[in-house]
């Protein structure tokens, strides 16, 4: 059943997570936006109604598709915009748009990384480069892989604001059949909770790829709620409630599924790849990685006690072996 709205909305990216919001989009409203950077992709999907490189199974309606190949035109065109380029690429994509290009639009975040060049959170890199108020600031956050929208599997998003008036609407464009979708306040809390999991999920993947079993791994992911807990709670001091599905759930999907590629990530340092082989093989970018670096820089200013954190920092940066830092780790586990 379509969702009426008097938005225009749009996904700008075409990776796995981007084409799995089109898809949902797509089946709720008359008329989706959709920016494909890459040419061929953009080609494919106008003469054939698949993404031919990822979720390649997701036929797509293409009547109710209106694709873009140029930025500027998509911006124009859309009122809220679901960004859905991995953070590592996101300056890379947006760095030459003129900030009135965002004047009165909304940008919902689906990105769950860290912009690594400004060390900043989605929400305030678009606040601070586009001059967005934060009351036109989201995030599409939850414990959701691509893979599974694209099986059309029973799975549950939050979307974050601070403004009632845009969380809402985004809420009802993205439910349907196969997605239920709840609304929080805690833009923040949400972006960084979404970021901090990538990392917990490469340490599980570390310990998976060493050979600890399921036991051990219910303690690292108690921890990781804990450590994630208490760095949210000192950078952003409100109310929230972690047990809930856009945090912990989203730890544990990602700590622990087949499909994650941090979790991939992380097992594969545990058996032994070299930090460049791992990313090499490794088709899609593990956010995780990414965003150790720059976390640890924001922590130098809170100075919260993460273990976790720091234990997979020195893994990827210091070049700490990942058999020995790990066996650290433990003894400061409980």
């Amino acid at each position: 059943m379509e969702a009426h709205t008097t938005y225009r909305f749009g996904v700008l990216g075409s990776g796995s997570w981007a084409t799995a919001l089109v898809k949902i989009l797509s089946e709720n409203l008359s008329q989706v936006n959709w920016y494909v950077r890459n040419p061929v992709s953009l080609h494919h999907l106008e003469q054939f109604g698949h993404n031919p490189k990822y979720l390649q199974s997701v036929s797509f309606p293409k009547e109710k598709l209106n694709l873009f190949g140029e930025l500027d035109r998509f911006i124009e065109q859309t009122d809220i915009l679901i960004v859905a380029v991995p953070a590592a690429f996101l300056h890379e994509t947006l760095g030459t748009v003129d900030p009135t290009c965002f004047k009165d639009k909304s940008v919902i975040s689906a990105i769950k990384g860290i912009i690594p060049e400004f060390h900043a959170i989605p929400a305030r890199y678009f606040h601070k480069t586009f001059q967005i108020p934060y009351e036109q600031l989201g995030i599409v956050c939850g414990p959701c892989h691509a893979e599974e929208i694209a099986l059309e599997r029973l799975s549950y998003l939050t979307v974050g604001s601070e403004n009632a008036a845009l969380s809402n609407p985004v809420a009802i464009a993205l439910r349907c059949r196969y997605v239920e979708v709840s609304e929080n306040d805690d833009l923040f809390g949400a972006e960084l909770s979404a970021i901090l999991k990538n990392i917990y999920a490469i340490a599980s993947g570390m310990f998976a790829g060493l050979g600890y079993g399921d036991n051990f791994q219910a303690v690292l992911v108690s921890n990781a709620l804990q450590e994630m807990k208490r760095f949210i709670d000192v950078v952003h001091p409100i109310h929230r409630d972690v047990n809930s599905s856009a945090y912990l759930g989203d730890l544990l999907v990602t700590a622990y599924s087949k499909f994650s590629r941090n979790r991939t990530f992380g097992f594969m340092l545990g058996q032994g790849y070299t930090l460049q082989s791992a990313k090499l093989e490794l088709t899609m970018v593990a956010e995780g990685y990414y965003a150790a670096r720059s976390l640890m820089e924001i922590n130098q200013k809170f100075q919260v006690e993460m273990p976790i954190l720091s234990a997979v920092y020195s893994v990827l940066y210091e070049g700490a072996n990942c058999q020995r830092k790990m066996k650290e780790l433990t003894s400061k586990l409980s």
